[in-house]
């Protein structure tokens, strides 16, 4: 029998964390979750943070219990997270406040004051990024803005992936995907888009170097393997982009042309690119440039996902209603199809509150039936998500001149096997759906890779196919769906 390898995977969502072991014999993947966390954001004096000492403290015990349930030989680590966030460190390495969270409101009228610097083409064409008022280039100069003193004391910026790495290691490196989604990398050269940086006035020289997946950050420092009881074990940079890590574990086999959505809190849905598209098509439409595995381009558009039902969820349970996720699928599955639309990236979606007085207030504005029970809320959610992705696709073909065939659904959001469905009749398309824990898994084939026991991404993709349990979604009721569309698309123009 051959070895055993052990990879140890921290997957961090915006509002959880887990570790997952997978061991890999050479032709299969098995995980096993050793660790789960909440990732709880902190509000105080008016900002809102991530905590990120205590993300280190869970990835201690994640290491820890490994170690206490006899899997301490483990071959490396690799840490994936959100995208865009920041700490800062001062001159002798120590870190300058805690994070700030990609939904505080520091960044609003940012747009403005960007664009009253540096046209929006330029930027589009300087990174190949889509506009979203989270991105660190806003962050940014909303701090240098206010004169925010740490920022003005910083001497190493490091992304939140990164930051978590310099805590395992004391090695201080910037992973190319995550610091893709900052607004602020040439997509095209692959350097930091000084110029631009430059014009808004924000630092240059605080960017650490660049390391690539599969590429070793360092290993764990002595301190750390003493207290954990383990070996000085490698930490490899994966695609530290959660999304990058997703996108590589997508079962794709022989097919190069292929769309993908990573489903989630936000559904990000794209396809793979061999170089940047910052065509005026792809401005036009919003979509990104984003980087991945081998240096390829995840080519996507950010569209606002489960959080619509997460969030509508969380105002049901603050109202004493609070039903689970298959719950509220039945439900949805048992009212009117069609009768209430909405686009899911409305902007008074985009923050947390009263979700379905939103929805509401959104359909009455544009003439539509109100929804009124939660069935009705939830479908109006996952119809409307459809249709965008249907609209998405459309573009995408667009602006690739490329035709996609089927859709690939990774991520958590599969388990909503309605909305799973409903993307296969609203775009016409199969859908295959699969796997659930699509990034751990691309994280593991990275560090697979990294240590030579997977070839190359292509093997890695096959490996997934052959581990885990694909769901495959037919469409139907093609002219009802198209109709329905139609009304879509109408009611999005209203607005």
């Amino acid at each position: 029998m051959g070895k055993i390898y052990k990879f140890l995977a921290f997957d961090f969502g915006a509002s959880s964390g887990r570790a997952m072991l997978a061991k890999f014999d050479g032709e299969k993947i098995t995980l096993e979750e050793k660790h789960r966390f909440s990732n709880d954001p902190v509000t105080v004096n008016g900002g809102m943070y991530w905590d990120i000492l205590r993300l280190f403290h869970e990835i201690k015990q994640g290491i820890l219990k490994c170690a206490n349930s006899g899997d301490r030989d483990i071959d490396c680590i690799g840490i994936d997270t959100w995208g865009v966030d920041y700490g800062l460190l001062d001159e002798h390495d120590q870190l300058l406040g805690n994070p700030y969270h990609y939904r505080d409101t520091r960044t609003d009228g940012m747009y403005e004051e960007a664009f009253a610097r540096v046209p929006k083409e330029e930027i589009f064409q300087s990174t190949g990024i889509a506009f979203n008022w989270f991105n660190t280039l806003y962050q940014l100069l909303a701090a240098r803005l206010s004169g925010d003193v740490a920022l003005k004391n910083a001497k190493t910026l490091l992304f939140i992936p990164d930051l978590l790495n310099f805590f395992l290691t004391g090695e201080k490196r910037t992973e190319y995907t995550i610091a893709s989604t900052s607004q602020m990398f040439d997509s095209q050269t692959h350097t930091w888009a000084e110029g631009l940086l430059k014009k808004l006035d924000i630092p240059t020289d605080i960017f650490a170097d660049m390391v690539y997946p599969g590429e070793q950050v360092g290993v764990l420092k002595a301190d750390l393997a003493e207290e954990l009881g383990v070996a000085q074990i490698p930490v490899i940079a994966v695609a530290s982009h959660d999304t990058g890590s997703a996108v590589a574990s997508v079962p794709v086999v022989d097919q190069d042309d292929f769309i993908y959505i990573s489903s989630g809190t936000w559904s990000l849905m794209g396809v793979e690119l061999d170089a940047p598209n910052v065509s005026a098509g792809a401005l036009e439409h919003n979509f990104t440039n984003e980087g991945g595995v081998n240096r390829t381009i995840r080519f996507l558009k950010n569209i606002m996902g489960l959080w619509l039902v997460q969030e509508s969820r969380r105002q049901w349970d603050r109202e004493g209603e609070l039903l689970s996720f298959d719950e509220l699928e039945q439900q949805a599955n048992a009212a009117e199809p069609f009768a209430s639309l909405i686009d899911p990236d409305y902007p008074a979606f985009q923050t947390p509150g009263n979700m379905p007085r939103r929805i509401r207030e959104f359909c009455e504005k544009t003439g539509q039936k109100v929804p009124q029970t939660k069935g009705e809320v939830v479908r109006c959610i996952a119809e409307s998500l459809a249709f965008k992705y249907r609209n998405t696709i459309e573009g995408m073909e667009e602006v690739t001149g490329k035709k996609y065939n089927a859709v690939n659904i990774v991520g958590g959001g599969i388990k909503d096997k309605m909305i799973c469905r409903f993307t296969a009749n609203a775009t016409k398309r199969t859908v295959q759906a699969g796997p659930v824990e699509a990034t751990s898994i691309g994280n593991v084939i990275v560090q697979a890779m990294a240590v030579g026991a997977v070839r190359d991404l292509k093997e890695g993709r096959r490996i997934v196919r052959d581990s885990f349990d694909i769901a495959v979604y037919e469409p139907e009721d093609a002219a009802a769906w198209d109709a329905a569309y139609e009304k879509w698309k109408k009611i999005i123009q209203s607005i």
